[in-house]
């Protein structure tokens, strides 16, 4: 019995960093699109094939939420769109690691504010401290866009959104349809603006493939392996092992991109990194059962 657990885990285990890998190696992929298409034009064709590809996994016209469902679906969608090219307009300005780091702070501004508990101010703190390291100083040679930062937080507020929404949608169908159907919304409303402001050049037999491995690496691919590993482990193990992605999409700038980040700019992504860890941990912990 205890092996299989144990397989299970190292199963859960293996495909949340892959998912984390592929996830950040998309994100790199799509970074090199920019001077091509710019951003805009790479989130249109990140949220085209991923609706595609989620449409013909899913087949949500199974089972097409109805009346007032449609309002939780259609903001979690544009919460997930804003999440996209937000961030893809700030990792065209700031190193993708630092980008991840200060987007992650949605995720973790949800974890820190549905708790009351004190000793969660330690975490909070150190997420602070991480963006104040972050943050522009318009004099150093390795100074930060402020724009970048700016956006880059931004996304991760449109992410607080899709995590909050998501959930209103949890009972209205399955994790897959309700995905596709974000994904929808989000690519009815960006794929245009990518048309109008790229034209021509999404069409290009250059750009195509790439935007394809980028719709597939940044949400297909991980999106399955994250189904695996939940079914695998509990959501609080869960969010520990993502609690890693900052550094992983530091490391995929720098082999993919060749981003070298400072030092103060490593200690940054490390704080943040931390603040989520202990959030995942102490919020494991508060939901056991108190023995007498």
């Amino acid at each position: 019995m205890s092996v299989l657990i144990n397989r299970s885990l190292v199963v859960a285990v293996i495909s949340v960093l892959l998912a984390m890998i592929t996830i950040q190696s998309g994100a790199s992929i799509a970074k090199q699109l920019f001077p091509l298409i710019g951003p805009e034009g790479t989130t249109a064709l990140r949220l085209g094939f991923s609706a595609l590809v989620l449409w013909l996994v899913f087949r949500p016209w199974r089972a097409l939420p109805k009346g007032r469902d449609w309002q939780a679906i259609t903001v979690y969608g544009l919460c997930l769109g804003g999440m996209n090219i937000l961030f893809y307009l700030a990792i065209a300005r700031i190193p993708l690691g630092i980008g991840v780091a200060l987007e992650f702070t949605g995720p973790l501004a949800v974890a820190l504010f549905s708790s009351r508990r004190k000793r969660d101010l330690i975490w909070v703190g150190f997420a602070i401290a991480g963006i104040l390291l972050l943050l522009p100083d318009m004099h150093g040679v390795d100074a930060l866009d402020p724009v970048g930062v700016m956006l880059a937080l931004a996304a991760g507020a449109c992410w607080a959104g899709y995590i909050l929404f998501g959930k209103k949608t949890n009972s209205q169908s399955s994790g897959g349809i309700t995905v596709a159907l974000g994904m929808t919304v989000a690519a009815a409303v960006l794929v245009p603006v990518g048309a109008v402001t790229q034209g021509l050049a999404l069409l290009s037999w250059e750009v195509l493939p790439l935007g394809f491995l980028v719709g597939i690496l940044s949400s297909a691919i991980p999106y399955s392996l994250e189904m695996v590993a939940l079914r695998n482990m509990t959501s609080q193990n869960f969010s520990v092992f993502m609690s890693m992605e900052p550094a992983i999409a530091a490391m995929a700038g720098f082999l993919i991109l060749a981003e070298l980040l400072t030092l103060w700019q490593w200690l940054a992504i490390i704080l943040v990194i931390l603040a989520s860890l202990g959030s995942s941990l102490t919020s494991s912990q508060a939901s056991k059962p108190e023995t007498a």
